[in-house]
């Protein structure tokens, strides 16, 4: 007996440690890799469902994940030549601020832009040009 409660004490400590949350920095950083590699799927796990995506103060762009979907499966598509440098970070609570520069083909263009993270998913962005 003393035995099964054992293994279920331990399962249950390993349950508990693989759900652990992840600093938001740490999630912030993983959909930055997975968008520099194109990975349509892996940049969108990041997300949740119901993600919210504004041009600063509170302009809405994009309302869900499904929208995301759409919008940047063509932008990656389209891609020859993409990566996202960070140049600066700020990390206060569960908000990610990224100065960034981004190449798209020929062209670089810089911006900020304001991650909200919670349980491990970002669910507002905030870009600000």
């Amino acid at each position: 007996m003393k035995r099964i409660m054992l293994i279920v004490l331990l399962l249950l400590g390993l349950t508990t440690w693989a759900q652990q949350e992840e600093k938001p920095e740490t999630v912030v950083q993983k959909q930055v890799e997975a968008y520099n590699s194109r990975d349509l799927e892996a940049f969108l796990s990041f997300y949740t469902e119901d993600v919210k995506i504004y041009t600063y103060p509170n302009k809405l762009d994009t309302d869900g994940k499904a929208a995301m979907r759409e919008s940047y499966a063509s932008f990656f598509k389209n891609a020859t030549n993409l990566e996202c440098k960070i140049v600066k970070r700020i990390v206060r609570n569960n908000t990610v601020i990224d100065e960034e520069s981004v190449k798209y083909n020929n062209t670089t263009f810089s911006g900020v832009a304001i991650y909200e993270v919670k349980n491990n998913k970002i669910f507002r962005v905030t870009f600000v040009e």
